[in-house]
Protein backbone atom coordinates (compact mmCIF):
# COMPACT_ATOMS: atom_id res chain seq x y z
CA UNK A 1 0.00 0.00 0.00
CA UNK A 2 1.51 3.35 -1.09
CA UNK A 3 1.36 6.41 1.19
CA UNK A 4 3.08 9.79 1.41
CA UNK A 5 5.58 10.53 4.18
CA UNK A 6 5.85 14.11 5.36
CA UNK A 7 9.11 14.87 7.16
CA UNK A 8 9.77 18.24 8.78
CA UNK A 9 13.18 19.28 10.12
CA UNK A 10 13.20 21.99 12.80
CA UNK A 11 15.27 23.16 15.76
CA UNK A 12 14.22 22.78 19.39
CA UNK A 13 14.19 26.55 19.87
CA UNK A 14 11.89 27.30 16.90
CA UNK A 15 8.71 28.89 18.23
CA UNK A 16 5.43 30.31 17.07
CA UNK A 17 4.51 32.85 19.71
CA UNK A 18 5.06 31.18 23.09
CA UNK A 19 4.61 27.62 21.78
CA UNK A 20 7.39 25.37 20.46
CA UNK A 21 6.92 25.12 16.69
CA UNK A 22 7.04 21.32 16.70
CA UNK A 23 4.06 21.24 19.10
CA UNK A 24 2.13 23.68 16.91
CA UNK A 25 2.84 21.60 13.81
CA UNK A 26 1.67 18.37 15.46
CA UNK A 27 -1.57 20.07 16.53
CA UNK A 28 -2.11 21.31 12.97
CA UNK A 29 -1.57 17.78 11.64
CA UNK A 30 -4.11 16.50 14.15
CA UNK A 31 -6.61 19.20 13.11
CA UNK A 32 -6.24 18.05 9.50
CA UNK A 33 -6.95 14.45 10.62
CA UNK A 34 -3.55 13.17 9.52
CA UNK A 35 -3.30 9.50 10.58
CA UNK A 36 -0.44 10.13 13.03
CA UNK A 37 2.72 12.10 13.69
CA UNK A 38 5.91 11.47 15.63
CA UNK A 39 8.37 14.05 16.97
CA UNK A 40 11.92 12.75 17.26
CA UNK A 41 14.59 14.80 19.03
CA UNK A 42 17.98 14.67 17.38
CA UNK A 43 21.23 14.34 19.26
CA UNK A 44 23.25 16.31 16.71
CA UNK A 45 22.84 17.99 13.33
CA UNK A 46 23.35 21.08 11.19
CA UNK A 47 21.38 22.96 8.56
CA UNK A 48 21.88 25.51 5.82
CA UNK A 49 23.70 27.90 8.18
CA UNK A 50 26.41 25.31 8.85
CA UNK A 51 26.14 25.59 12.65
CA UNK A 52 26.36 22.24 14.47
CA UNK A 53 23.64 21.68 17.08
CA UNK A 54 24.18 19.05 19.79
CA UNK A 55 23.72 18.09 23.39
CA UNK A 56 26.42 19.60 25.56
CA UNK A 57 27.94 18.82 28.96
CA UNK A 58 25.40 17.86 31.66
CA UNK A 59 22.67 17.35 29.04
CA UNK A 60 22.31 21.06 28.28
CA UNK A 61 21.23 21.59 24.69
CA UNK A 62 22.38 24.23 22.26
CA UNK A 63 19.25 24.04 20.08
CA UNK A 64 19.17 20.41 19.00
CA UNK A 65 17.39 19.29 15.83
CA UNK A 66 13.82 17.99 15.92
CA UNK A 67 12.21 15.84 13.20
CA UNK A 68 8.45 15.45 12.74
CA UNK A 69 7.28 12.50 10.65
CA UNK A 70 3.73 11.84 9.46
CA UNK A 71 2.48 9.23 6.98
CA UNK A 72 -0.95 9.27 5.33
CA UNK A 73 -2.72 9.34 1.98
CA UNK A 74 -1.42 11.98 -0.42
CA UNK A 75 -4.92 13.49 -0.55
CA UNK A 76 -4.71 14.12 3.21
CA UNK A 77 -1.10 15.38 3.35
CA UNK A 78 -1.09 17.85 0.43
CA UNK A 79 -3.86 20.16 1.74
CA UNK A 80 -1.87 21.08 4.87
CA UNK A 81 1.36 21.98 3.04
CA UNK A 82 0.41 25.62 2.38
CA UNK A 83 -0.36 26.15 6.05
CA UNK A 84 2.86 24.46 7.15
CA UNK A 85 4.99 26.49 4.72
CA UNK A 86 3.49 29.67 6.21
CA UNK A 87 4.70 28.84 9.74
CA UNK A 88 7.92 26.92 9.03
CA UNK A 89 10.29 29.67 7.95
CA UNK A 90 13.70 28.14 8.75
CA UNK A 91 12.95 24.42 8.64
CA UNK A 92 12.92 21.92 5.82
CA UNK A 93 9.83 20.04 4.60
CA UNK A 94 10.17 16.90 2.48
CA UNK A 95 7.71 14.46 0.94
CA UNK A 96 8.46 10.87 -0.01
CA UNK A 97 6.34 8.06 -1.33
CA UNK A 98 6.55 5.10 1.04
CA UNK A 99 5.22 1.57 0.97
CA UNK A 100 3.42 0.27 4.05
CA UNK A 101 4.11 -3.45 4.61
Amino acid sequence: MKKLQLTIYLNESDRIGDIPLHEDVVRRLLNFDIAGATVTPGSMGYGKHGRVHRKRLFGVSDDRPVVITAIDEESRIRPILTELKAVILEGLITLHEVEIV
